[in-house]
């Protein structure tokens, strides 16, 4: 089969590779139909290098049609067509039954002291192949795959892998009061669903970015802005609209790679021109986040809000202002997208005729498999107002 694989810093190809198999009565085979980039992808493409072995298949938002399963896979079968959540929980250990399955302990990487098993993201949470191929092998597949109906296009479906569910736990966590306000920082895919789903759910939403493109398809859904390139203070533009006194919560969609925190950004670019060996236990023990948007998050929140926290990070070392998070009694949320909590709250969403989250347009650009290193590259780079990307294989 093909498969994007990692062969260093900024640089992903698609290799040739023999397909999955069965190997666990628990696994099936999907052939995969659609499979999207991730922002969090593109921190393996930068960052993450000390934590990847070259020929790792990366990805991990995928759908398609079940070719095969194990004998303990009863809940699909061959010819179903499923969603593969981008965490890897077996649905019955004690983390799973109180619905916490990014932390599922038949799957956690404990030798990394991490959470539930991803596909396609590093050492850190187990090395599993990834999504971005022809085909997939899905462990515990007797409870994650989603099975999806016939008939609408992939793209009604495919971001119950990560990106809706992850947008519905953000607004989730961020706890908007009824009628509430929230402050989404950062418009990729997961800001723009997030902002999306909090207005869906009758929130005023002011979302904030310096890219025209994202900023635009936002205004698009109705949804106010803050063009963090023009305007002097993203916080005191916030406050302004918020009667002085900031929004009830925030989300930071963002992450590790905010723009703004040049020193920050300069040691990340220098450990990952260090050797792995030297790299790898740097990141984990020292390393530090671009924390721009983060810390105007807690800033621009109103006293005793909620910051809810979806973009990836992954310092030991990053300075938090904990004199103004305990002085405003701010409430931090975050953690990576519990996938099938969720499913049943967004399902009737992407059923509904009408796409009330508009799902069917966040794609902005479909490109074959086999150009994948340009999709990475124009994703990266922002050029061409790509904002979401899926590959067809």
């Amino acid at each position: 089969m093909r498969a994007v694989t990692w062969h260093g810093k900024r640089d992903v190809r698609v290799d040739n590779l023999p397909d999955p198999r069965i190997e666990a009565p628990t696994d099936a085979i999907v052939r995969i139909t659609s499979t999207a980039i991730c922002g969090s992808d593109l921190h393996l493409y930068e960052l993450l290098g000390a934590f990847l072995q070259e020929g790792d298949i990366l990805g991990h938002e995928p759908m398609g049609i079940v070719e095969d399963v194990g004998s303990g896979v009863k809940e699909i079968k061959p010819g179903d067509r499923v969603v593969v959540p981008f965490n890897i929980a077996c649905g019955t250990c004690w983390m799973c039954r109180k619905q916490l399955f990014a932390q599922c302990e038949t799957t956690q990487v404990r030798d990394q002291q991490s959470g539930a098993a991803l596909f396609g993201y590093t050492k850190l949470y187990g090395q599993v192949p990834g999504a971005q191929a022809e085909y997939l092998r899905v462990p515990q597949a007797q409870f994650g795959p989603i099975k999806v109906p016939m008939g609408p296009p992939d793209e009604r479906f495919l971001f119950l892998s990560d990106v809706l569910p992850t947008a519905w736990q953000a607004v989730e966590f961020a706890d908007i009061p009824q009628g509430g306000s929230v402050a989404v920082f950062g418009l990729g895919p997961i800001g723009q669903m997030s902002a999306r789903i909090a207005k869906y759910r009758g929130a005023r939403v002011i979302a904030v970015d310096l890219v025209p493109e994202r900023l635009q398809m936002a205004r698009g859904h109705a949804i106010e802005t803050v063009d963090a390139d023009t305007v002097e203070d993203v916080v005191s533009a916030l406050r302004e609209l918020t009667d002085g006194r900031g929004p009830d919560s925030a989300i930071d969609a963002v992450g590790m790679e905010a723009h703004g925190a040049t020193i920050a950004q300069v040691a990340q670019a220098a450990t990952g021109l260090l050797p792995r060996a030297v790299a790898d236990p740097l990141m984990r023990t020292t390393g530090v986040d671009r924390l721009t948007a983060l810390t105007q998050a807690m800033d621009a929140v109103r006293r005793g809000g909620t910051v809810s926290i979806v973009g990836v990070y992954g310092g030991m070392s990053d300075p938090m202002p904990m004199l103004r998070m305990f002085d405003k009694g701010l409430t931090l949320r975050m953690g990576q997208a519990h996938v099938k909590r969720w499913v049943e709250d967004l399902l009737p969403l992407v059923l509904d005729d009408s796409d009330p989250l508009d799902v069917e347009h966040l794609v902005t650009h479909r490109l074959p498999l086999a150009k994948a290193p340009e999709a990475y590259a124009m994703f990266q780079s922002k050029q061409d107002g790509a904002i979401k990307v899926v590959l067809e294989p």
